[in-house]
């Protein structure tokens, strides 16, 4: 097998966050040298675009196992027929996730990274909107950062997330059945320390859903505060998805938010997920389970 080296052809997309990969070819196997670049990129820019790469799920399982060991689909949520390491990403009725998110923090280990890739996508509409999580906390007042350092915040499957008004039919009561049918809840830290660069973000989502030792509508409050600094339009890059686009994104520093404009069209993804670490936060201190298990299902034990 020929391992294909490249120099990056590296362009910024947004001020903040993310850049466009151009001149490579992600059908073919890439050495080391290159993944060392593609990994110091997204620590720069936390998401990186792939445009027209037309790969399958074979290849896509083996770019996204280049950046470390793989999870499977998710800890509820069945897999595609035949790949237990990929989630179909669908539009259906009460299984669009527009709503902001990093992807399965209810669990003690959640990814470090994630790969989506397009197959079917809208004429228009069903953009995916990413955020830096690093930027905002740095735009935070001082007293309010310091705020956020000392805060825990409870993260969980078990909400309203996949449920939505506007879907309230039997089979999104059904998709919700089967996302909540184990159910987890983790403390994570509100302010992460990114174990590769050091850097402060962030670690909410909507999975976070309330703040230890806070009420309910002490925590709404402050949540919803923090979270208004990640989603401000500077900090967030738009990507409007062509077929055979793949994204890769840091998922312990980025939000994303898929666009629900595309009223009844086809639109399908397939994710993959890198196995991440236990969150650390500012005084060292490590996530912990609330309710559930390690999911080791799911990702592979942190030591």
């Amino acid at each position: 097998m020929t391992l294909a080296h490249t120099r990056l052809d590296i362009r910024k997309v947004g001020g903040r966050i993310g850049a466009e990969i151009v001149g490579i070819d992600l059908t073919e196997p890439l050495d080391d040298a290159t993944i060392g670049e593609l990994n110091a990129a997204l620590l720069a820019h936390k998401a990186l675009f792939f445009r027209a790469q037309r790969l399958d799920d074979a290849a896509q399982l083996r770019f996204a196992a280049a950046f470390g060991e793989l999870t499977t689909a998710h800890p509820t949520v069945p897999s595609a027929a035949g790949n237990p390491a990929i989630l179909p990403v669908e539009g259906g009725e009460g299984a669009r996730a527009n709503n902001w998110h990093s992807d399965v923090t209810f669990v003690r280990t959640p990814p470090k990274a994630s790969t989506l890739r397009s197959l079917v996508v809208p004429p228009y509409g069903g953009d995916t909107l990413i955020a830096n999580t690093a930027t905002a906390y740095a735009d935070l007042p001082e007293d309010l950062r310091l705020l956020a350092d000392r805060l825990w915040a409870v993260h969980t499957n078990d909400h309203d997330y996949i449920v939505h008004p506007q879907f309230g039919t039997e089979e999104a009561e059904q998709r919700h059945k089967v996302f909540v049918s184990r159910r987890y809840s983790t403390a994570h830290p509100v302010v992460r320390v990114h174990p590769e660069s050091g850097e402060r973000a962030l670690f909410i989502g909507g999975f976070a859903q309330r703040l230890v030792g806070l009420s309910s509508s002490e925590s709404r409050d402050i949540l919803r505060l923090l979270q208004a600094y990640v989603t401000r339009p500077e900090n967030a890059v738009r990507w409007h998805w062509a077929p055979g686009d793949l994204v890769l994104f840091d998922n312990r520093i980025t939000q994303h938010y898929a666009v629900d404009d595309y009223g009844d069209l086809p639109r399908k993804l397939h994710r993959v997920t890198i196995a991440g670490d236990v969150p650390v936060g500012v005084e060292g201190r490590r996530s912990y389970v609330i309710e559930g298990d390690e999911a080791e299902h799911y990702t592979p034990k942190a030591a």
